[in-house]
């Protein structure tokens, strides 16, 4: 079962990252319900690690990556959560998610050579309008 409602014609991904994504939004909602909107992000990042480790989900906070251009090693990039060694899961809390959020995970799944990720704003009355699948088009391949 998914919690992210999907466009009409967009295909599901591996059952791997897709179960691996429904789980990050299950622990996302248990956290959103005893949490509500408000915080800043740390708190639901902290809140959401403790959630996945109580749920047994293998999950790196703050990954940090290498950010290659052509052959040369251009700097650092941070994601929130690294999931499974799959799945990026970025937190915000803020009053509207902009385009600009999607492009940062976007971003990421380029370097990581990723299909999909999961944009998370907890700052939501219902965490479904916060939830966002974001995929990786395949002209950034």
């Amino acid at each position: 079962m998914s919690f992210v409602k999907r466009e009409r014609g967009v295909d599901r991904f591996d059952e791997e990252i897709e179960s691996l994504a429904d789980a990050v939004i299950g622990a996302a909602i248990e956290v959103h319900r005893h949490l509500g909107p408000g915080h800043p992000e740390r708190v639901y990042c902290n809140a959401l690690e403790y959630e996945l480790e109580l749920r047994g989900i293998a999950a790196q906070r703050e990954h940090h990556y290498r950010v290659m251009y052509k052959d040369r090693d251009v700097g650092e990039g941070r994601i929130d959560f690294w999931v499974g060694a799959r799945l990026t899961v970025e937190i915000k809390s803020v009053e509207e998610l902009s385009p600009t959020h999607t492009g940062q995970v976007v971003a990421y799944l380029s370097q990581k050579h990723e299909p999909i990720g999961l944009l998370i704003n907890f700052n939501v009355a219902l965490l479904k309008r916060g939830l966002k699948r974001v995929i990786r088009s395949k002209s950034r391949a």
